[in-house]
């Protein structure tokens, strides 16, 4: 089936439109979804020494950095270097496990959730009998990495377990102090139950990667307990997240001279003096869009940017290229 063209839309509808262009469309997994993107992802000396070193002491590793330098793909990369994409048994998708830090995240959600509504519910028409509020627990991405060293997650044997805790920056001011015995002793109670969770003695920690924009200062106590690297974007990174796609088969069309073109010209548009600078994922999706927009090396190297939307994400910044 063949690829719908790039101009799906225009200003005068053509005749031939129809639900089905859409269904067809063919878009790159590498862009959207950490975990294809984890076999061509590569580190460099830093970054790797930097993992050992949390490795080696069973500390959580911090990585800092500018919005889409790859930073949350370094789980997906552990996962994926180490073997951990699936379960032998089951065949089963599951790791990294996952915490996605919002504005209103709580420290108890990484570990659990009780859902006091259903319990409430329940306890209405019981008459006074007892309910096992195990019923109404969900247990949260660090009390399935816990699990997953003990061996308790169903007809799974004990395995390492990577945990991604993501932008923590997002999260209220006591979220990361909230977690310091949790992230240092891998150890916690739940008081609905009286049941303490614990990682299995004699058993090596998860491992557990937090990533932060840096768009708040964490605690000084939080800070202590990590392993700190700042993930640094040069031409370099830029230079090899290129020649990674290509290998697995993307911007196979845009030739040599057009995507060195399209990196100096990226270059030039971070040197300037933005509101929000683009990175690494920025660039591998304005590649994306002018392979299939077809375009060339000369409209590159124009006046003005071409798809500058897949670029930049601010009014006046978009203004000073378009």
């Amino acid at each position: 089936m063949n690829q719908p063209p790039f101009d799906l839309v225009r200003r005068q509808r053509p005749d031939d439109t129809s639900p089905e262009l859409l269904l067809r469309r063919q878009i790159p997994e590498n862009l959207h979804d950490l975990r294809h993107g984890a076999a061509a992802f590569q580190v460099d000396d830093d970054l790797a020494a930097a993992i050992n070193v949390a490795l080696a002491v069973g500390a959580p590793l911090l990585l800092t950095g500018e919005p889409g330098t790859g930073k949350s793909q370094v789980a997906y990369y552990l996962v994926h270097y180490f073997g951990l994409e699936t379960n032998t048994t089951t065949n089963e998708w599951g790791q990294p496990y996952v915490f996605h830090v919002k504005s209103q995240s709580s420290a108890r959600d990484l570990l659990y959730t009780f859902d006091t509504v259903a319990y409430f519910h329940a306890a209405q028409g019981r008459d006074g009998a007892e309910i096992d509020k195990r019923r109404f627990i969900r247990r949260g991405p660090l009390w399935t990495a816990i699990d997953a060293l003990r061996g308790d997650l169903p007809r799974r044997a004990p395995r390492p377990a990577v945990l991604l805790i993501d932008e923590i920056d997002k999260a209220p001011r006591d979220f990361p102090n909230d977690l310091l015995r949790e992230l240092d002793q891998y150890t916690f109670e739940v008081p609905e139950t009286g049941e303490k969770v614990e990682r299995p003695k004699g058993v090596a920690p998860p491992v557990v990667v937090i990533t932060s924009n840096s768009e708040k200062r964490l605690p000084e106590a939080f800070l202590r307990r990590c392993i700190f690297h700042h993930v640094e974007f040069s031409e370099e990174t830029l230079r090899r997240a290129v020649e990674v796609r290509r290998r697995a088969g993307d911007l196979r069309r845009l030739d040599d001279n057009t995507l060195a073109a399209a990196q100096q010209r990226f270059m030039e548009v971070r040197g300037q003096d933005l509101s929000k600078k683009p990175a690494t994922a920025e660039f591998l999706t304005w590649l994306t869009a002018l392979e299939a927009h077809g375009v060339t090396r000369e409209m590159i190297q124009g006046r003005r940017l071409p798809l500058v939307g897949a670029l930049l994400k601010d009014t006046d910044d978009c203004k000073r290229f378009a």
